[in-house]
């Protein structure tokens, strides 16, 4: 089950029996308030994985180091279970596409 905003409210009243919360990883990297205090609640519970969608890997650009550490830190904070991004081109020039 994606987690996503619309879902909040039936996630935090009914805990619905899942077996895991997919994320979209750039959704929660740079976010705080509700989305944070849903996100670290549903971690609590529930296995987390994450799913990019800018990553880029197939970019002539070079590694954005500090995507992967935002990356990395929303891994740790979330305990994700796996990563998973598109391998493809999804930008240039530091924009996506």
């Amino acid at each position: 089950m994606g987690l996503r905003t619309v879902h909040f409210p039936h996630i935090l009243a009914e805990w619905p029996e899942l077996d895991w919360f997919e994320i979209l990883s750039e959704n929660f990297m740079d976010t705080g308030g509700r989305p944070a205090y849903v996100l670290d609640r549903v971690a609590e519970r529930y296995p987390v994985v994450m799913h990019g969608v800018s990553m880029s890997v197939g970019s002539t650009d070079p590694i954005n180091f500090e995507y992967l550490k935002k990356l990395k830190a929303l891994a740790k904070r979330t305990k994700a279970r796996w990563i998973s991004d598109h391998l493809c081109w999804t930008g240039v020039s530091g924009k996506n596409t």
